[in-house]
């Protein structure tokens, strides 16, 4: 997948709800994350994704986004990984 530019829908409910910075999405985004297909989209080749990665400060994060044919990762939310994710994660 080739990811070109990403955006973020709510910057606000990230670090409020989620406790997600802005910049360990984009780390994570920029680091080679492990991404598979969640769910086909409203619209016809914007499907939702989930990107496993890690931010620079080494804490495990989840990023889910919609992939346009722009090649932008337009980011919906963002959470730690829970336990279970954290050791699929580390199988890669």
């Amino acid at each position: 997948m080739d990811i070109t530019r990403v955006d973020i829908l709510d910057v606000d409910k990230l670090e409020r709800k989620h406790n997600v910075r802005v910049q360990e999405v984009f780390e994570v985004m920029q680091n080679n994350p492990r991404i598979r297909f969640l769910e086909k989209g409203q619209h016809p080749s914007e499907d939702v994704y989930v990107a496993y990665g890690r931010a620079g400060s080494g804490r495990y994060v989840v990023v889910f986004f919609i992939y346009k044919l722009s090649r932008v990762a337009l980011v919906s939310s963002a959470r730690e990984m829970e336990q279970k994710e954290r050791r699929q994660y580390g199988r890669k």
